[in-house]
């Protein structure tokens, strides 16, 4: 279990996306047999990386995207998955979860807490950690302190500078959800002047 942990532009999307597309993953999202396209916006980075697969390794990977969701509903409901567009943004994550995130493999996910609840990233740190236990490997993008704290995960911090590997308590997003919530208004002084 890795999570890749940043500000917006540092990278973590870029990174998984290529490794996604790299291992032979549609790079908007699904399982290596998702074969849709809605406009590609690939960085290149996938064509300069080597992936290795360990003796035994599982073929079964899935690449769950945030923001090209709604293009990943549209072709599972074209092959028949049902239902996903009518739940909510939220509802249908959790969907994909439970029917494509039920076996040892390679997963891959860009931002998945942008859909979900508090309770509902629990539920998917549930998922995570059961995944984890099964053998599989998870490489996470995320902005997410809760998910980050899954325990016996490594977290790379990617910055300017490159990446760090980081405890979850030294993480500078721990560090602002912990003083915003201690004081929102001493971040919202500078926000809403």
């Amino acid at each position: 279990m890795t999570f890749l942990v940043g500000e917006n532009g540092s990278g973590k999307s870029t990174l998984v996306e290529a490794v996604a597309e790299a291992y032979g993953l549609n790079p908007e999202g699904g399982s290596p047999n998702a074969s849709f396209s809605t406009r590609a916006t690939e960085s290149g980075l996938a064509a300069d990386l080597r992936i290795v697969r360990g003796v035994g390794g599982r073929r079964w990977a899935f690449f769950l995207r945030a923001e090209t969701m709604h293009g990943l509903y549209t072709y599972l409901e074209s092959v028949g998955t049902f239902g996903l567009h009518e739940r909510s943004h939220g509802e249908g994550f959790l969907e994909v979860l439970r029917t494509r995130f039920d076996s040892p493999g390679f997963y891959v996910l860009d931002e998945p807490e942008s859909a979900l609840s508090f309770s509902s990233c629990l539920a998917l740190m549930g998922v995570l950690h059961d995944l984890a236990a099964a053998g599989s490997q998870v490489l996470c993008a995320t902005h997410s302190p809760l998910l980050t704290a899954l325990p016996g995960a490594t977290i790379l911090e990617l910055s300017e500078t490159g990446y760090e590997k980081a405890a979850w308590d030294e993480l500078a997003l721990v560090d602002h959800w912990r003083r915003y919530l201690g004081d929102p208004t001493a971040y919202l002084r500078h926000v809403l002047g």
